[in-house]
């Protein structure tokens, strides 16, 4: 009888320690990855970079005020930005532009008038009083399945192309890859795009010192974040800025 009471509390103190270290793990893991969310409308300068302010905004992309909007969208499958595992519709930058221009967006994904492959681009001019900006820039991010956050440095780079292309002094970001509900790492995503954007500054900024471009107009790139994704992909623009000014 000593014996199996013996066992019974050895074996009550094992599941007890066992209890203590998966909850104590859980309270760790979640600790982590909690996200204070950030309130709408919060804006901070992240840093300067070649005289070109770099802002964070929590705003969505139909509402932000820029000359010039850029969103990115995937590649089109049937009810992608509506349907889960997009964001739900208040929640979604990319449902609120296309709501904003009466579904224009969705009408020239869908009718392949603009497939969304990676790096295509479609200038949309916006009716006066549909969208906070003047433009709105489509660059396609390819297909969502294989999708790599390497690809946005390239989109970096030809947003800024295009951006100097219009001649356009404000140029505000929205990846829009969390709408799509695509689990991507939020500031190596953040990071990229800054990265890429001004290896296309410097390259221009190269040429207009020797004369073989016009001037640079742009004076101010903001990128937009969701209210818990905000201070997250503040540090990789951070880091993205640490990088450049030490070029």
């Amino acid at each position: 009888m000593q014996k199996s009471i013996s066992k019974y509390l050895n074996w009550s103190k094992t599941i007890f320690t066992a209890f203590v270290l998966a909850t104590s793990a859980t309270s760790f893991v979640s600790a982590q990855t909690t996200e204070t969310k950030t309130a709408i409308g919060t804006t901070t300068t992240w840093g300067t970079v070649d005289g070109v302010s770099i802002i964070g905004l929590v705003q969505g992309p139909s509402a932000a005020t820029a000359d010039l909007q850029i969103a990115c969208v995937f590649e089109y499958t049937d009810g992608d930005i509506f349907n889960p595992p997009a964001l739900p519709k208040e929640l979604n930058g990319m449902v609120h532009l296309d709501d904003a221009l009466k579904g224009a967006i969705t009408d020239v994904r869908k009718t392949g008038k603009f497939k969304g492959h990676a790096l295509e681009t479609l200038l949309i001019a916006p009716p006066k009083g549909s969208l906070s900006s003047k433009k709105l820039l489509l660059i396609g991010l390819g297909n969502r399945n294989s999708f790599d956050a390497e690809l946005m440095k390239e989109v970096g780079s030809v947003a800024m192309r295009e951006a100097l292309k219009l001649k356009v002094k404000t140029v505000s970001f929205a990846s829009d890859i969390k709408d799509a509900g695509i689990d991507s790492p939020t500031a190596l995503v953040a990071e990229n795009v800054v990265l890429g954007a001004f290896d296309a500054y410097r390259a221009q900024s190269y040429l207009n010192q020797n004369h073989l471009s016009e001037k640079m107009t742009v004076q101010k790139l903001i990128l937009l974040a969701g209210p818990a994704f905000f201070n997250v992909a503040g540090g990789g623009i951070k880091e993205a800025i640490v990088k450049l000014n030490t070029k």
